[in-house]
């Protein structure tokens, strides 16, 4: 779940972690340029009128210009679509992090005793397992370094 939470991190733009920061630049760079796709893809999308959003109907091309052209976002970081992006996809990256593999091991055992997972990736559902995606990235550090004490 931490890698998870993690990734989801640093797709929203919140990874506190500064790591090296040449390939910090890199990498929010690149998520800039796949962000301003979706973006763009979008408007495109809703200028052919071929969106709804679930729940609330149609939205209209100004509706998705005020909440993702953030006036004070100067350097197009798009830091709302990535959150909402994050929110529509997280069940799917959970999906691929678990089942890409078959046969891994990302779980360790089955739900229910001591075998090992064979070609199995969750138990039964397709739910992601936890919430741990949304504690700030400070907050779980703390865990994990209290693991090691």
């Amino acid at each position: 779940a931490r890698s998870f939470a993690d990734i989801g991190d640093i797709v929203r733009g919140r990874d506190l972690y500064g790591g090296n920061s040449k390939e910090k630049v890199k990498l929010e760079k690149k998520l800039k340029k796949i962000f301003q796709k979706i973006y763009n893809n979008l408007m495109q999308d809703l200028e052919n009128d071929k969106i709804k959003v679930k729940n609330k109907g149609k939205v209209t091309k100004e509706e998705a210009k005020r909440r993702y052209k953030d006036i004070n976002d100067i350097d197009n970081n798009f830091y709302k679509l990535r959150e909402d992006w994050w929110d529509a996809n997280r069940a799917k990256v959970w999906e691929a992090i678990t089942c890409g593999h078959p046969g891994g091991t990302y779980f360790r055992q089955t739900c229910n005793g001591q075998n090992k997972t064979q070609n199995n990736c969750r138990c039964r559902t397709n739910d992601v397992p936890t919430y741990f995606d949304y504690v700030p990235q400070y907050l779980r550090w703390f865990e994990e370094w209290a693991e090691d004490l």
